[in-house]
């Protein structure tokens, strides 16, 4: 008896069931707004995360040398590698460049709710434009891939923040502040104590109460106040973020956001409007998922320089959204007709599953020379809406029995009118 890998899932058909809904209509969001498929390879070379985030990011890779002696990982982000597309065929490629993908990802890092070692993610980025409009077309996808599963503004919001103001307000303090490493520590402002944090910008190079004041300017929040403390880099950031706020209220989703600053995004390639969707009602706590803007990262890799923003969708907080919502769809099997055959009529039973098929119906018959009662209750098991009994003594008659699974009512309709004309045929339309 083999055991499952430590932060790896099984999902069985009733689970997976469930998912694809999900997957589905997150697709089907992207889809409308002319995002396009891509699919990519799961590994990439090693070097190419390194060159990203520096040496320690290979502890947190599922990274080994391969049998051409090449040192590879498993992909942990989309984001490099669709950097690395866009690179090889920059030119050729039409702007904006509007991409959609879903697939897992692997990160050797520590298990805990919401967060296990493989994950699927549904990836949405447009590359080629700096304009608030692309910020905000992220952010009505996101939106709208959420109300289509069912969740409304009473469910969850968007926090918006933006690097760039965090930043340039860094910057106005006579101190010589790492920038990249206090950011990061105001991404960890909610996961640690007050001390903690204060102590984390401190070691980034502000003093106690500088640390204390840049704090207090960011939680209020006041774009005002903050564009009049800052320089003109923050001025241009804060009209920036206003200008995709005013965006986001022309494209129908400003219900979701709210201005905080104290959302910062711990990656170091983000460069403008940042965000992250969490729990309207605080029982999940940690981010559902985020995005943001990364305007270097095609320059950084060899190409020419190219505006870039976008969003990925987790699967495992993404459920615990849902879940909390109580919109995560039923785990249960799906299933429209079962064909049950009783009796030497295996040849009329297998035409009326593929003309039900050819209608787009899932169907189901017998393939184990089982009984009829065993038939039933696999009928049952499947959760079949329709049961149509294909039986010698019917077939005499030149009938068939059509079964309503919910109800337990049935009738007979003519063999030659089943399914006839109709797409989705069932009880009532032969009773």
């Amino acid at each position: 008896m083999y055991d499952r890998l430590k932060g790896f899932r099984d999902f069985y058909p009733d689970e997976m069931s469930a998912r694809r809904q999900v997957f589905d209509a997150v697709e089907d969001a992207a889809a409308r707004y002319g995002f396009r498929e891509i699919a990519t390879p799961r590994l990439e070379r090693t070097q190419m995360y390194v060159d990203k985030s520096g040496e320690e990011i290979v502890e947190e890779l599922y990274a080994f040398e391969d049998k051409g002696g090449r040192e590879v990982s498993l992909t942990p982000e989309l984001t490099p590698t669709v950097a690395r597309m866009v690179v090889a065929k920059q030119q050729a490629l039409s702007k904006p460049i509007k991409w959609v993908s879903s697939r897992p990802f692997w990160r050797f890092e520590q298990v805990q709710q919401g967060r296990f070692r493989e994950f699927y993610q549904t990836n949405v980025d447009i590359f080629g434009s700096s304009e608030p409009e692309a910020d905000a077309e992220i952010l009505a996808f996101a939106a709208d891939a959420l109300t289509s599963l069912g969740l409304t503004a009473d469910d969850f919001e968007f926090r918006v923040s933006h690097r760039d103001i965090l930043g340039g307000l860094l910057d106005s303090f006579d101190a010589d502040v790492d920038t990249r490493n206090a950011i990061r520590a105001v991404d960890k402002r909610a996961k640690v104590e007050d001390e903690e944090y204060l102590g984390l910008l401190s070691d980034a190079g502000l003093s106690y109460d500088q640390a204390r004041e840049f704090d207090n300017l960011i939680v209020a929040g006041d774009l005002d106040a903050i564009a009049e403390f800052g320089g003109d880099d923050v001025k241009d950031a804060v009209e920036n973020l206003r200008a995709v706020l005013a965006a986001t209220e022309d494209f129908g989703v400003r219900q979701y956001c709210d201005i905080s600053l104290t959302t910062a995004r711990g990656l170091d390639y983000y460069t403008g409007v940042v965000f992250e969707c969490f729990d309207s009602t605080g029982d999940v706590s940690r981010a559902a998922f985020g995005g943001g803007r990364y305007d270097n990262l095609i320059e950084d890799f060899g190409g020419q320089p190219t505006p870039a923003v976008g969003v990925a969708l987790g699967d495992a907080t993404l459920q615990l959204l849902c879940e909390r919502a109580d919109v995560w769809p039923e785990e249960e099997l799906q299933t429209d007709y079962y064909v049950l055959t009783v009796g030497d009529t295996r040849a009329v039973a297998s035409r009326v599953a593929r003309d039900l098929r050819d209608r787009g119906n899932v169907v189901e018959m017998d393939v184990a020379d089982r009984s009829f009662g065993a038939q039933m209750g696999y009928a049952d098991s499947i959760n079949a809406e329709t049961v149509v009994i294909v039986g010698e003594q019917d077939l005499e008659n030149d009938e068939v029995t059509v079964k309503d699974m919910d109800t337990g009512d049935q009738t007979t309709a003519p063999v030659s009118d089943f399914p006839g004309d109709r797409d989705r045929p069932t009880y009532d339309d032969f009773a």
